[in-house]
C-alpha cells in the first residue's frame, strides 16, 4: 500500500503538492491526470526518491521493486535483447551471484546461484525479452541489432521494453504511448491489463486510460483527489463535484450576504447590538469555501481555405520509399487512389509498412520513387511532422518562425499581429522570443499547429500530431479538424482522435495501399487475427524445423538392414493400425481440453461484449453516482474474470502442446 500524508513538495519557488494526502491499494491500476505543468512527473520523481518531500510522510513498502521508463537516450552497441534483459533486476542479481561464486570457486554458492537463476526464470528470460520487443513493433531481425543503430523513437521503445522486463511491484509509466503506433499500443494495453502489480500511468490518451485504469488520481492546484473509475468516469464525477462545489459556494455567499446585511443594519442599534455581534462571530467562525476556478480551455480553429480543388490529389502507380547507400528502398508501390475535397482519411498500418513515408511523399518532403502525383490547381498543403524538429529551428523563437512564414504566405502581416496570433496558442510575453530548443514537447507541437493555421491550407497532412499534446489540446485539435472545410489525412495512434475526425480509412500493408472496410474496432480485431496467424505460422515453422532435424538425424543413423516393402509387410500393417489407435487415443485424451478451450472462447466473447456495454453506459453520462459506482465495480469484476479466463486458456494451450509433443 502507498500512503501519502500531508505531503508538501516544492520545485524551486513552485509548490507542486500542498498538504496532499492519498492512499493507493496494492494491485490498483491508477491514471495520474492533470494539466501540463501541474507536477505529475515531479510526483513520480518523489515516489522513486529522486526528489524529497518538504513536509509530510510517504510510505511505500521497502521490499517493493519499482519499474519505470528511463528518459535518457541510451548510447551503447549492446544488442537490443541484452539491453532489455538488464531491466530484469532479479536476473541480473542472480547472474552476478553466480559470477562471484565461480570466481571464488565456491561450490555451495554456485549451487545456490543456479537455484536462484531457476527461480527468477533465467532459462526463458531471453524469449520473454524478445517477445516484449516484437510486441512493441521490432522485427525478428532487429532483436539483436545494436542499440545505437536505432533512432530516438525506437530507443525509447527499448527503454519501455526494459521497464516492462523488470519484475516490479510498482510500475510508473510516464507517457508510454508517445512513440508507439496503433499496433504496439493495442499490444501494450493487453500486456498492462495482465500486469498484476500496482500501476500508475501518466497519459494523454483517453482510450488508453479507459482501457487500463480503474482509479484516477487528479493533481490540481497542489492537491491530489482520488476518483474511483477510469478517465471517462472521472470526467463525469469531477463535473458533478464541481457543480456541487459551485452550488455550495453560491449558497454560502448568499448566507454571508444575509449576515452582513443584518450586521450593517443593526450594529449601531442598542437593542440589536447583541444579535449583531453574534452574527459577526458566526461570520468569523464560518469556514469559507473557495470559488470553483476551472482551467481555461484551449481552443483554436483553422482558417477557411481560399479554394478547394477537387480532386486534390491523384496517385498513378505511385511508389514511395527513400534513398540508401545501396540505392532506392521502395516500401509502398502501385498506389492508384484519389483524394477529394472534404475527405477525412485515417491512415492505418503496422509500424514500418510505410504510413509516414507515404505522407512525407505527398507533403513533398521526399521524392516519389516511381509513378505520378497529380496535384489539384491551388493545392495548399499543411504538414505536421511526427518529429516537430523536421520543421522547426531550435535556435530561433516562435516569433522568428512566424515572421519568416508570414513573408512567404502573408507579406502584409505586422509584428503585433503575429504576436497577437501567437497569443491564441499560449505564447505570450517573452515566450515569443524563447529559443524553440528550450520549449517543452507540448509547446513545440502548439507552435507547429500555429504555423499550420497561418498557412491557410486546404489539405492537412498530420503525422502523429498528438504525441506531446495534453487532453485539452487534443480535444481542441479534434474540434478544429471537425470544423475544417478542407481535406484531412491523419496518421495517429490516438483512437479517440481517429474516431472523432475520420470517416474512412486506408490500410498501408504488404507494400500497398487499399481502403479498409470497417471502423477502428474492426481494425483492432484484424490486428488480433494477424497476430494469431503470425504466432501460428511461427509455431508451424518451429515444428517443421524440428521435424527436419529429426529426419536428418534418422538419416544419418546407421541402418542395420533394409526393411521390406511396406505394402507386403504384415508388420507395416500392424504399425499403421497401432498408429491409428494412437491418433484416436490422442484425440480422446485432448477432447476435454479442446472442449474447455471452446467454452472459454465463448466466455471471453461474452465478457468482452458485456464490458463494451458497461463502458458505453458510463460514457453516456446518464448514470447516477450510485449507478456509476455499481458499473465501476462490475467493470473491475469483468476485468478480473477476463484475466482469469485468459490465463486458463493459456494453461490449456500449453497442456495441449505438451501432449502433442510427447505423442
Amino acid at each position: 500500500m502507498i500512503t501519502l500524508r500531508n505531503i508538501t513538495l516544492r520545485r524551486g519557488t513552485k509548490v507542486v503538492l500542498d498538504d496532499a494526502s492519498v492512499t493507493l491499494q496494492p494491485g490498483e491500476k491508477i491514471g495520474l491526470v492533470g494539466r501540463n505543468g501541474a507536477g505529475k512527473s515531479s510526483l513520480f520523481a518523489m515516489l522513486t526518491h529522486r526528489l524529497q518531500n518538504d513536509k509530510g510522510e510517504m510510505d511505500i513498502p521497502r521490499q517493493w521493486a519499482v519499474g519505470e521508463v528511463a528518459q535518457n537516450m541510451p548510447e551503447t552497441d549492446m544488442p537490443a535483447t541484452d539491453f532489455v534483459l538488464e531491466g530484469d533486476t532479479r536476473l541480473m542479481a542472480a547472474r552476478a551471484a553466480l559470477e562471484a561464486a565461480e570466481a571464488a570457486e565456491d561450490g555451495h554458492a554456485m549451487a545456490d546461484a543456479h537455484a536462484l537463476l531457476s527461480d527468477v526464470g533465467a532459462f526463458d528470460a531471453r524469449p520473454r525479452a524478445q517477445a516484449l520487443l516484437m510486441g512493441l513493433g521490432f522485427k525478428s531481425e532487429q532483436v539483436d541489432a545494436p542499440v545505437n543503430s536505432f533512432s530516438g523513437g525506437w530507443r525509447m521503445r527499448l527503454q519501455l521494453a526494459r521497464a516492462l522486463m523488470c519484475p516490479a511491484d510498482l510500475m510508473l509509466l510516464d507517457e508510454p504511448t508517445n512513440h508507439l503506433d496503433l499496433d504496439a499500443l493495442v499490444w501494450l494495453e493487453a500486456w498492462l491489463q495482465r500486469y498484476e502489480g500496482t500501476l500508475i500511468v501518466i497519459s494523454h490518451d483517453r482510450e488508453f486510460l479507459d482501457a487500463i485504469t480503474r482509479v484516477t488520481l487528479h493533481l490540481d492546484e497542489g492537491k491530489l483527489i482520488r476518483y474511483g473509475g477510469n478517465y471517462t468516469t472521472f470526467e463525469t464525477m469531477r463535473a458533478e463535484r464541481m457543480e456541487q462545489q459551485a452550488a455550495a459556494y453560491g449558497k454560502q455567499q448568499e448566507r454571508i450576504a444575509h449576515l452582513q446585511k443584518f450586521i450593517d443594519r443593526f450594529k449601531a442599534k442598542a437593542s440589536k447590538a447583541k444579535q449583531a455581534q453574534s452574527r459577526v462571530k458566526a461570520l468569523e467562525r464560518m469556514e469559507k469555501l473557495a470559488p470553483v476556478l476551472a482551467s481555461a480551455d484551449f481552443s483554436f480553429e483553422f482558417r477557411e481555405p481560399l479554394n478547394l480543388p477537387n480532386p486534390m490529389l491523384m496517385f498513378d502507380e505511385l511508389a514511395c520509399g527513400y534513398d540508401t547507400d545501396e540505392g532506392e528502398n521502395i516500401i509502398v508501390r502501385g498506389v492508384n487512389r484519389s483524394v477529394l475535397a472534404g475527405q477525412r482519411i485515417g491512415i492505418l498500418g503496422a509500424n514500418g509498412q510505410g504510413k509516414s513515408t507515404l505522407v512525407k511523399t505527398v507533403a513533398r518532403m521526399q521524392r516519389a520513387m516511381g509513378g505520378k502525383i497529380t496535384e489539384g490547381k491551388g493545392l495548399t498543403i499543411g504538414y505536421f511532422a511526427q518529429q516537430e524538429l523536421d520543421v522547426l529551428r531550435l535556435d530561433e523563437g516562435p516569433l522568428s518562425h512566424m515572421v519568416r512564414l508570414a513573408k512567404e504566405v502573408s507579406p502584409s502581416a505586422r509584428e503585433q499581429e503575429l504576436r497577437d496570433f501567437l497569443g491564441q496558442f499560449r505564447f505570450v510575453g517573452s515566450m515569443v522570443n524563447q529559443q524553440v530548443g528550450s520549449l517543452s514537447g507540448g509547446e513545440k507541437a502548439r507552435l507547429v499547429l500555429a504555423m499550420l493555421v497561418w498557412q491557410r491550407p486546404n489539405l492537412l497532412l498530420l503525422d502523429e500530431p498528438t504525441n506531446h499534446l495534453d487532453l485539452n489540446t487534443r480535444e481542441a485539435l479534434s474540434m478544429a479538424l471537425n470544423e475544417f472545410e478542407g481535406t484531412v489525412m491523419l496518421v495517429s495512434h490516438d483512437r479517440a482522435l481517429l474516431r472523432e475526425v475520420c470517416d474512412e480509412f486506408w490500410l498501408v500493408s504488404k507494400g500497398g495501399v487499399a481502403p479498409f472496410d470497417g471502423d477502428l474496432d474492426d481494425y483492432q480485431k484484424w490486428l488480433l487475427e494477424q497476430s494469431k496467424e503470425a504466432a501460428k505460422a511461427a509455431k508451424e515453422a518451429s515444428k517443421a524445423a524440428l521435424k527436419s532435424a529429426r529426419e536428418t538425424a534418422a538419416t544419418a543413423a546407421p541402418v542395420a538392414a533394409a526393411p521390406a516393402p511396406a505394402s507386403k509387410s504384415p508388420v507395416a500393417r500392424e504399425d499403421r493400425k497401432a498408429s491409428g489407435q494412437a491418433r484416436q487415443k490422442l484425440a480422446e485424451l485432448t477432447k476435454p481440453l479442446r472442449r474447455e478451450m471452446e467454452s472459454i472462447d465463448a466466455k471471453l466473447n461474452k465478457l468482452a461484449d458485456e464490458r463494451s456495454a458497461v463502458e458505453a453506459q458510463l460514457a453516456a453520462g446518464t448514470a447516477t453516482p450510485a449507478q456509476i459506482a455499481d458499473l465501476g465495480r462490475r467493470l473491475k469484476a469483468i476485468g478480473d474474470e477476463l484475466a482469469e479466463a485468459e490465463m486458463r486458456w493459456l494453461e490449456l494451450s500449453t497442456e495441449l502442446d505438451a501432449i502433442h509433443a510427447n505423442a
